[in-house]
């Protein structure tokens, strides 16, 4: 079963593809996502990692958690779900 991971403190210069190609020398990335600003389109500085197993997703964690990549030192660790805020419609209408 996939494990998700959280990785922190992004270069903003980091692609997926970067993301990717650093964590599939630790198992097989199934999904890599860097998470942008809707309105700026820049990227917010982190992301998220999918790695096919438990085992590669521990690998993982302990190969780059303080690891430096695109000049900046990585904060990894396993992604806690957090639940959908429902977002309002925002009318106002009373």
């Amino acid at each position: 079963m996939a494990k998700k991971l959280y990785v922190g403190n992004l270069s903003y210069n980091t692609t997926e593809d970067g993301l990717k190609n650093l964590f599939s020398g630790f198992g097989t990335v199934a999904s890599a996502k860097i998470i942008f600003d809707r309105e700026t389109g820049n990227s917010k500085g982190f992301g998220f990692i999918e790695m096919s197993s438990d085992e590669e997703a521990t690998a993982a964690i302990a190969g780059t958690n303080g690891r430096e990549f695109d000049g900046r030192q990585l904060r990894v660790n396993e992604a806690m779900d957090k639940p959908r805020r429902e977002r309002s419609g925002g009318g106002g209408n009373w």
